[in-house]
């Protein structure tokens, strides 16, 4: 018995299941409400409209349908919902029409295939949405092909334990780089994910850029604007490099300064309103990596500690990556000093 779920604006009817994985008949994981949240207030957010959008693995169809029914008027030019399973198609259809949302075939367009097929076989998208159930490597290429040369490539990657160095053996499979096994292994797992989705990128002179990126959970999610450039792909390969004995990783910004600012002003969501904040806060300061509480052994209240380093001329903030860390652009030493 199918169970009505509410969602955002969104309802879905989908079957209950005790674990979440890709062998369910149609996909749909609770958990990724946040990423889904995030998604839409980013699309609201920017200054872009009549987006040409892709769901190239849309399970039960949960994404598009809160797009087409949370996003801002004249947001929307056309929507290509796609899913491999002709079960998850049929439920895309049935939550369509729970939704009363009507069909115009011009801007809703249902397609039953293999995720690769449906991207290589369109004209292209201003924005895809890459969010599988495992690794995101089985269809960079594909996306990065037909992504607009100003279009906005989102891409999850849910295998944390390879990027987050439980698996060195397997990042370096996947990612083409050496992860890190210590306080800042979800920070350097989000810094390689960025790379070699670049990597991908510049073989077709498209240069990504990260605009929002995050790690939360069981997942890591970023979002790339692309530029189509040959020198803007030179400028982005002279931002890889190592960090610690980690690496190569992207050295650059994780996230548009103003963008994120934005996306705290427009959230709506309560339960979100901290994480975004604290993103908006660090955003200011662009250095890699940050301080740990517990490796430094103070028993200085984080609150007190970021003052205390600000009272001396420098940035500081908490960071989303842990409860227990202080991104900073102070040296060690003064830390110490400070300490």
């Amino acid at each position: 018995m199918r169970e009505l779920i509410q969602e955002g604006r969104a309802k879905i009817k989908v079957l209950p299941s005790k674990k979440i994985s890709k062998e369910m008949d149609v996909f749909y994981n609770p958990v990724m409400k946040l990423n889904r949240d995030i998604s839409v207030l980013l699309l609201n957010s920017i200054n872009k409209n009549k987006l040409i959008i892709a769901d190239p693995l849309a399970g039960s169809g949960i994404r598009s349908i809160r797009f087409l029914l949370e996003l801002k008027k004249n947001k929307i030019k056309s929507i290509s919902i796609n899913d491999y399973s002709e079960k998850a198609v049929r439920a895309i259809k049935e939550n369509l029409q729970l939704n009363k949302i009507r069909k115009n075939k011009k801007i809703i367009i249902i397609i039953n295939d293999d995720a690769n097929f449906f991207l290589l076989n369109s004209r292209g998208f201003d924005y895809i949405d890459v969010d599988p159930f495992g690794s995101p490597n089985f269809l960079l290429n594909s996306a990065v092909v037909r992504l607009s040369r100003s279009g906005i490539l989102a891409v999850t990657a849910t295998d944390t334990s390879a990027l987050a160095g439980t698996y060195p053996e397997a990042c370096l499979r996947k990612y083409w780089a050496k992860p890190l096994k210590n306080e800042l292994m979800h920070e350097i797992g989000l810094r390689i994910l960025i790379r070699k989705v670049q990597l991908v990128g510049v073989q077709f002179n498209k240069a990504l850029l990260p605009i929002f990126s995050y790690s939360k959970d069981h997942y890591m999610r970023v979002f790339f604007e692309c530029r189509k450039s040959k020198e803007e792909c030179d400028k982005v390969l002279q931002q890889h490099g190592f960090f610690q004995e980690a690496g190569p990783v992207w050295l650059g910004n994780l996230w548009d300064e103003k963008l994120a600012g934005k996306m705290v002003k427009n959230n709506k969501i309560e339960e979100n309103a901290k994480f975004l904040r604290i993103i908006q806060d660090e955003s200011k300061i662009n250095i890699v990596g940050f301080y740990d509480l517990h490796k430094l052994r103070t028993s200085i209240r984080k609150d007190k500690f970021i003052k205390k380093i600000k009272d001396k001329g420098y940035k500081a903030s908490e960071t989303h990556f842990t409860g227990t860390g202080i991104r900073s652009n102070i040296e060690a030493k003064e830390l110490k000093k400070l300490i």
